[in-house]
């Protein structure tokens, strides 16, 4: 993985963890992720226009990644009305990057070598200790860590999905505008017919916000997309994941959820296993 690939993909966990954190500041989940995915489809309808359509053999690959991330929308939904977003979010990315570990071998052929196999295991175990730390009420909430799990099983799904589908589309950026337009439609769709003629009432004092966590939604994933032309994806989504620490740090300073020393550890094993992934010789 070359510096500007892995600055990227750096630079994606950030904004990702943004996203998210303003996904979970908004107290009505749905109208925060009707603000972020109907924003990421306008934007991807403005980029239409301006980008190369995406060859036809991406197509099944673009339709069945819509309709994963319709799943992932709905089931981080779920997770963050249920947990602390120190504890939904790390779990959700945590779970993400063995699951395309195995995926990106079975189906892109993409064997990790001892060096990187070790740094996505010692990641995992890092994000897991980040997740499991400061518990809420010091007991697990089963329903809670179900939702971030089945949350994770989506991210890591469509990651090997686009991973793939990117890949044959011939333009990366042909790829995020139409999959951002084709997606975006549905959770706004089902909240036009919920809330029938008030929609821009309830809209209205989110919108400035959500619209915001949309425009760093699509540019977090763009960056993903793109890194994912230039490098393996198992790589790619352990780093990416490194956006847990940042999101830690988001619930602490912001949702005054614990960090704690253990978590400290835990970004530990996390920054020493995205240096086992980069090892190159």
């Amino acid at each position: 993985m070359t510096p500007l690939v892995t600055a990227a993909v750096l630079f994606a966990a950030i904004t990702h963890a943004g996203w998210n954190a303003i996904a979970h500041r908004i107290t009505d989940k749905l109208v925060g992720f009707t603000l972020i995915a109907g924003g990421g489809m306008l934007i991807g309808l403005a980029l239409v226009p301006f980008t190369a359509f995406p060859a036809t053999r991406a197509w099944p690959y673009l339709l069945c990644s819509a309709l994963i991330h319709i799943a992932y929308y709905v089931l981080l939904m779920r997770s963050f009305r249920l947990g602390d977003f120190g504890q939904a979010y790390p779990i959700a990315r945590g779970s993400a990057p063995l699951v395309v570990t195995v995926l990106a071998a079975v189906f892109a052929h993409e064997v990790p070598d001892g060096w990187a196999a070790a740094g996505v295991a010692l990641s995992c175990a890092g994000l897991t200790g980040v997740a499991l730390w400061g518990l809420r009420g010091g007991r697990p909430n089963w329903a809670a860590i179900g939702a971030a799990l089945a949350t994770g099983l989506t991210i890591a799904t469509y990651t090997v999905v686009d991973g793939l589908g990117v890949r044959a589309s011939g333009s990366s950026l042909g790829y995020i505008a139409w999959l951002m337009a084709v997606q975006g439609f549905v959770i706004p769709a089902y909240a036009v017919h919920r809330w029938r003629g008030g929609t821009l009432a309830v809209l209205r004092p989110y919108a400035a916000v959500g619209l915001l966590g949309s425009a760093l939604s699509v540019l977090a994933y763009a960056l993903v997309l793109w890194a994912q032309t230039r490098a393996d994806l198992a790589p790619i989504a352990a780093l990416r994941e490194s956006s847990i620490i940042v999101g830690a740090a988001i619930g602490a300073l912001f949702f005054k959820e614990r960090f704690g020393a253990p978590r400290l550890v835990a970004a530990g094993l996390l920054v020493v296993g995205i240096g086992l992934m980069l090892h190159t010789g």
